[in-house]
C-alpha cells in the first residue's frame, strides 16, 4: 500500500486538518501517516485557538516515521514556525512528491501565519514541493499583489513558480459572475477549470481535502494533471455536494454513496434505475433519500451534475459539440443539444459563444 506522509495541524471537530487528512487518503486507499505541528480550538464556527508545537516534537514525528518508511508522497499544511519550516523541509526534500497547501488567511479574514514564517515557506518549502495548492486570497498576501481577474491569476502562477514550485494549482478565483476558478499551471500546461457550485467549493477544509487527495493520487503513480483531476471528482462527491451529517445517519450515509457513484459514472449512467440497482435499493426509497437531504429528485440532482459538465467543457475546451456529447454520454449530438437548451435555454454553440474566456 503507498503511504502519504501528512504534516499538519490538528482539527478536533474533524473537517480539517490531519483528522480530515487520514480520512481521505484511507478513502484514497492509501496508508496515512502523520506528524501533527499544532493543537487548535475550532468548531465550524471557526478557530479561536492555535497552539504550534515545538521544532523538536514536530520534527522528532517526522523522523520517527522516516526510521521505518519512506513516504511515497507528503503533503504540508498548517506550520506557523520559521524553524520548524526549515527544519521540516531538510527532512522532506528527497521525497519526489511534496504538495505544499500553506494555510495563510483563516476563513473570517484573519491571518494564521507570521511574515517569517511566510519567508521560511517561500524559501526552504517552495523549492522542494512538486505541486504548491494556494487560494487566491492567500497568494495575493504572499505576492503582495491584487487577483482580480484570471489573466491575474495566469500572471501571479508565474511569479510563484519563480519561487521554485515546479507545478502550481491557484483556487478560489470569483470574477466571473456566479463561477468560481481555479488555474493548473505547470510545464507546458495552463488549465482552468470551473464550477457553478460556488458555496460547495467555499466549505470548510474542502481545500486542505483536495491537497491531500491529489498526493494521494501521486503516490498512486498519477501525474500532476491526472492527480488533479481525480482527486477533483473525489471532492465533488465527498465534500462539495455530499451531505455534512454524520455518516452513521442512514439516509445521509446513502445519499453520500449516490454522490460517489454519480461522480463515478455520469459520463455513462444518466438514469436513476442505474444508481438505486448500484445501491440495491428501490428508485422510489433513492427519490425519498434525496428528497430528504437536498430537497431536489434524483434526476434533477443528476443533471445538475451533469450540466455542470456540460458547461466546464464548453467553457474550458476546444473539443466540439459531438466530441463533448459523446464524452459525456449522449447518445447523440442532437440529444445532448436537446438536454443542454432545455437546462439553460439557449444551445451549446451560443453558450460558447458567450463564455468567459481566461
Amino acid at each position: 500500500m503507498k503511504s502519504v506522509l501528512c504534516i499538519n495541524g490538528s482539527d478536533s471537530m474533524g473537517y480539517a486538518g490531519i483528522q480530515a487528512d487520514v480520512r481521505t487518503i484511507k478513502d484514497l486507499g492509501c496508508y496515512a501517516v502523520t506528524a501533527v505541528t499544532a493543537v487548535t480550538i475550532q468548531n465550524s464556527t471557526g478557530i479561536t485557538s492555535i497552539h504550534q508545537l515545538p521544532t523538536d516534537l514536530v520534527v522528532g514525528q517526522v523522523k520517527a516515521i522516516y526510521e521505518e518508511i519512506r513516504p511515497n508522497s507528503v503533503k504540508v499544511g498548517m506550520m506557523d514556525n520559521s524553524e520548524t519550516i526549515r527544519a521540516v523541509s531538510r527532512e522532506i526534500m528527497g521525497c519526489p512528491h511534496v504538495v505544499c497547501s500553506p494555510v495563510i488567511l483563516a476563513s473570517h479574514g484573519g491571518l494564521l501565519m507570521s511574515n517569517d514564517s511566510l519567508l521560511a515557506y517561500r524559501q526552504h518549502l517552495f523549492p522542494v514541493c512538486k505541486l504548491l495548492i494556494i487560494k487566491c486570497t492567500d497568494a495575493e498576501i504572499l505576492l503582495g499583489q491584487r487577483i482580480c481577474t484570471d489573466a491575474d491569476m495566469t500572471a501571479a502562477a508565474a511569479h510563484l513558480h519563480e519561487m521554485g514550485p515546479l507545478w502550481v494549482l491557484l483556487r478560489g478565483g470569483t470574477f466571473a459572475k456566479g463561477r468560481i476558478n481555479a488555474l493548473l499551471s505547470g510545464p507546458d500546461c495552463q488549465k482552468f477549470f470551473s464550477s457553478i457550485n460556488i458555496e460547495g467549493w467555499q466549505r470548510h477544509g474542502v481545500g486542505g481535502t483536495l491537497s491531500t487527495a491529489i498526493a494521494a493520487r501521486l503516490a498512486q503513480d498519477n501525474n500532476v494533471p491526472a492527480a488533479v483531476g481525480n482527486a477533483h471528482n473525489y471532492i465533488h462527491s465527498q465534500v462539495v455536494y455530499a451531505s455534512s451529517q454524520p455518516k452513521s445517519l442512514q439516509p445521509h450515509n446513502l445519499y453520500n454513496q449516490f454522490m460517489t457513484l454519480l461522480s463515478q459514472h455520469y459520463k455513462t449512467a444518466h438514469d436513476v434505475a442505474y444508481y438505486a440497482a448500484q445501491l440495491t435499493i428501490s428508485t422510489r426509497y433513492l427519490s425519498q433519500i434525496v428528497n430528504t437531504v437536498c430537497g431536489r429528485s434524483p434526476k434533477q440532482v443528476i443533471d445538475e451534475y451533469l450540466l455542470q459538465e456540460c458547461e466546464q467543457l464548453l467553457s474550458t475546451t476546444s473539443l466540439t459539440i459531438q466530441q463533448i456529447s459523446q464524452q459525456l454520454g449522449f447518445t447523440s449530438q442532437i440529444a445532448f443539444a436537446k438536454f443542454f437548451k432545455a437546462k439553460k435555454g439557449l444551445a451549446p454553440t451560443a453558450y460558447r459563444e458567450g463564455r468567459y474566456l481566461p
